[in-house]
């Protein structure tokens, strides 16, 4: 295997596909390369950074390593399209220093432990309701199409305070941001298209802002509508980006771990059997298996200054990319790190990313996924594999696209 491999694979969609060959890479560069320069004729250069020693370091230090302007990989022709449609970004995940701290700072309080417990009650509605459609279908279904997909999305929709008709928009809009390059789930959107999708969606926030600054509710929605940057309401822009990341971010990540879960399950049946056995160890196996499924590959940094690291030095202006799923199995941290455990303890997976631009909805994605499978094991006798789970294509958010299951309830 090892003579195949291609350091300049990292940038392909189509290795996030295939965990057999993407794990037996990242392996061989951790081992042997940790900071490998990546020189394709389709990217900008970058350095790849693989060891999760590493990947902590440059996360800490936000100062010399900031998000803007390259905060995630995409090609050239990307790059240059976006430069033409003068494409603008607002996202946390795009954001530094004071104007990042601001924007965190926002919501912060609303994804405390305490204000999740008081949503608990809710997402567990949402959840019944998910086992009662899941177990309508009968006993062979997709549990990516089916339950995975829809779940973590109504609970967004939920917290958001948007009625559940735009469900599809809030799809489409995901599956185009993180799934575009996947054969299966792309949509030939021209330039017009693409524009047009935002533009509801942006006309929607602007509805829904407008509705909560005149009714504030106790909705994430009315948080963020009634907001203030550095003492100033915050901006179209900033909202328009806020709903973004919450919407898609937030939805597409859950689903890509919740049926991850499900898949590593039956995978490694003494799990299952220990997680039945020990129905305790429901919030360590969620852990172990975001770390399993690391839906987040990479996020991009860029040195504002020069950096020495492992003795490379990594110049200011040149962009490094963080591969969290490499992190997520350094030999250096995790005891086994290709045998997944319910029980493992600890678990210092960076799948939530680390340091100030550790994910704020982490906890959120934890209840969710346990309050799902609560529900879901207290009713299904068994669940088996029912044919060949496939993996999206993408470089940035993936997980499976098809998990076929037969369920017996119980």
């Amino acid at each position: 295997m090892a003579e195949t491999l291609n350091y300049g694979d990292v940038v392909k969609s189509t290795t996030y596909a295939d965990d057999e060959y993407s794990h037996a890479l990242f392996t061989e560069m951790r081992n042997n390369d940790p900071v490998a320069w990546i020189d394709e004729e389709t990217h900008r250069p970058f350095w790849a950074i693989t060891k999760h020693a590493d990947v902590i370091e440059i996360s800490r230090a936000s100062d010399k390593f900031i998000n803007a302007p390259r905060p995630i990989l995409v090609d050239k022709a990307e790059e240059a399209r976006r430069e033409d449609m003068q494409v603008q970004s607002r996202v946390l995940i795009g954001v530094d220093g004071e104007d990042h701290k601001a924007l965190r700072d926002l919501t912060k309080d609303w994804f405390l432990p305490e204000s999740l417990k008081l949503l608990e009650p809710q997402v567990r509605e949402l959840a019944k309701e998910t086992v009662d459609h899941m177990l309508s279908l009968g006993e062979e279904i997709d549990f990516v199409k089916d339950v995975a997909v829809w779940y973590p999305l109504r609970v967004i929709m939920k917290i958001l305070g948007t009625p559940e008709d735009k469900d599809e928009m809030m799809l489409t809009l995901t599956q185009q941001m993180f799934g575009a390059n996947d054969p299966d789930i792309k949509r030939e959107f021209s330039d017009e298209e693409r524009m047009a999708l935002f533009g509801e969606f942006y006309q929607y926030c602007m509805q829904v802002t407008n509705d909560r600054r005149q009714h504030p509710e106790g909705d994430l929605a009315s948080v963020i509508a009634n907001g203030k940057i550095h003492g100033e309401q915050i901006s179209d822009l900033d909202l328009m980006g806020y709903f973004l990341i919450v919407a898609s971010a937030g939805h597409d990540t859950t689903s890509s771990s919740t049926a991850g879960a499900i898949h590593a399950l039956m995978q490694h049946p003494d799990e299952m059997t220990k997680l039945r056995d020990n129905p305790d160890l429901m919030p360590t196996m969620v852990d172990e298996s975001i770390r399993w499924v690391t839906p987040v590959k990479h996020f991009m940094r860029t040195a504002t200054e020069d950096y020495e690291l492992r003795g490379t030095k990594i110049k200011a202006g040149e962009a490094v990319m963080l591969l969290y799923p490499s992190a997520n199995r350094d030999e250096d941290v995790f005891d086994a790190p290709f045998e997944f455990r319910a029980d493992r303890r600890p678990n210092r997976h960076l799948a939530f990313g680390h340091g100030a631009h550790h994910c704020l909805g982490n906890l959120l994605a934890k209840t969710e996924m346990r309050i799902l499978y609560e529900e879901m094991f207290a009713r299904v006798k068994s669940i088996e594999p029912n044919g060949k789970a496939k993996l999206i294509e993408s470089s940035f958010v993936s997980g499976l696209k098809t998990l076929p299951v037969r369920i017996k309830p119980m």
